[in-house]
């Protein structure tokens, strides 16, 4: 995204604030207010739920103890019916488990009452400047990250097919990072100011996706009130980029097939052949010789698509990017949310750690997704391994091994010592680095705190705010 862009103004936020005690609906909203944003409020969870259906919203502020309906459970449908939108957890009731539930489950933050006003309006402000920032038109130019073998190899050869019209067939998992390939292939070809389309076949019925690509004339349907160019004739000498292309019906692979072949498009409603020109760019994420063999797939379109194969690692298979990738996710969110003038946490050690252990199912996208949740959850200037919001790459690993007789002992020394960091960590991030504050949250004596600060190696200091 373009960091020069204008501010963000969060009055266009739409705010949703949800708890059962009035005054606290009214003091979150008058808090609100503070920001010009006019937030609408509902007593429970089931009012809150109702609410959507009058309004989308980008960001739900909702307690967690209600009748009817609760917090958690608010939290699970939202994020199953809605899942852009984001939830903050508000509660007097918190612990550590119910914390760490909410947030697997898809929470940006979660709060305990009484809260800092103070802390609600700065995550208020980050996250909500992210949810609005997210709405601006993406620019055609996506900076290319590769700093991995696997990777430079990859883009080595996107850069050498790119100048030649042949059609190329993108392969890789979801998330890895295709469509960034497609606009590069693009980008770099002989036509980089020409058109650049896209299409999700995936999103789109066989008759939705035939508009889209051919056209249709006057009347050829209900609302079809005037003619209208297709995808292949408005690209006219550019890109024609046809992503999840494996989800096509076999009667629409043989639409498809026709108009590689022979060059020309027929409208829907319509009777002649129009002459197009354009690059095709495909790509999926399954195994398209596979679905040949099981005759879901024509072999003749699929040879007509791979010409040229470029298959992006998924990013468990390129470790050296995940710590550039994650740089440039971070100062591209920032500059979203705070501008250029904003002030940038950095990775701590032990963030870094994490993200090199953690296997990255969801790929560059879930890397990116962390970190922009990572940077609206952080509250100093060190962003820690819970920020982040990842799966302990640990369990993984003991799972693995307790099958195979690993030892029980090692593991769970372990995995008591990352929740002992993560938790005193937390504390720490709460006071400001204030040690005696840090143990009264935890239950804890000054020099218990302390002891537990020396066996981890843990500098109280990094935590303080200048």
């Amino acid at each position: 995204m373009d960091p020069t862009a204008a501010p963000v103004c969060l009055a266009d936020l739409r705010v949703l604030v949800v708890d059962d005690e009035a005054d606290i609906r009214l003091g979150l909203t008058r808090l609100l207010e503070s920001l010009d944003i006019r937030a609408r409020s509902a007593g429970d969870g089931v009012d809150a739920l109702a609410a959507f259906e009058d309004s989308d919203w980008d960001l739900v502020l909702t307690d967690l103890m209600m009748p009817r309906l609760g917090g958690v459970e608010l939290l699970e449908q939202i994020k199953k019916d809605h899942p852009d939108t984001a939830v903050v957890l508000l509660t007097g009731f918190g612990t550590v488990q119910t914390a760490v539930k909410c947030l697997q489950l898809g929470a940006a933050h979660f709060l305990t009452k009484p809260f800092d006003n103070q802390e609600v309006l700065g995550i208020i402000r980050r996250l909500g400047s992210q949810m609005l920032a997210q709405r601006r038109p993406q620019p055609l130019g996506v900076r290319m990250v590769a700093e991995d073998p696997a990777t430079r190899r990859m883009l080595e050869l996107v850069r050498q097919v790119a100048p030649r019209k042949v059609p190329v067939l993108i392969e890789g998992e979801s998330g890895a990072g295709k469509e960034v390939v497609a606009r590069a292939l693009h980008r770099w070809g002989a036509l980089p100011d020409s058109e650049y389309l896209a299409v999700n076949c995936a999103a789109l019925s066989d008759t939705l996706l035939e508009s889209e690509l051919f056209g249709h004339r006057k009347g050829a349907f209900t609302g079809a009130d005037r003619d209208r160019d297709g995808i292949f004739a408005q690209a006219q000498g550019g890109t024609v980029f046809l992503d999840e292309v494996s989800s096509m019906s076999p009667a629409f692979q043989g639409q498809l097939l026709r108009v590689l072949q022979e060059k020309v498009v027929r409208q829907v409603g319509g009777n002649q052949d129009l002459k197009v020109n354009f690059r095709l760019i495909a790509a999926t994420n399954r195994d398209l010789e596979q679905m040949v063999r099981e005759g879901r797939f024509r072999e003749d379109l699929y040879f007509r698509l791979q010409v040229v194969r470029v298959h992006v690692p998924a990013l468990r298979q390129r470790p050296k990017d995940v710590l550039p990738l994650a740089l440039h996710f971070l100062l591209r969110a920032s500059a979203d949310s705070m501008g250029e003038a904003g002030p940038l946490p950095e990775f701590s050690s032990e963030a870094v750690q994490r993200m090199a252990e953690y296997r990255w199912p969801g790929n560059v996208r879930e890397l990116e997704n962390a970190v922009q949740r990572a940077l609206i959850v952080c509250c100093g200037n060190r962003i820690l391994p819970y920020h982040l919001g990842l799966d302990d790459p640990g369990w993984h690993q003991e799972e693995q091994s307790a099958g195979d007789g690993g030892d029980y002992a090692a593991a769970k020394r372990q995995t008591l010592e990352r929740f002992q960091r993560e938790f005193v960590q937390r504390a720490l991030e709460k006071s400001h680095g204030n040690v005696s504050q840090a143990a009264l949250s935890c239950g804890l004596t000054r020099a218990a705190f302390q002891k537990i600060l020396r066996q981890l190696n843990i500098d109280r200091e990094s935590f303080c705010r200048d």
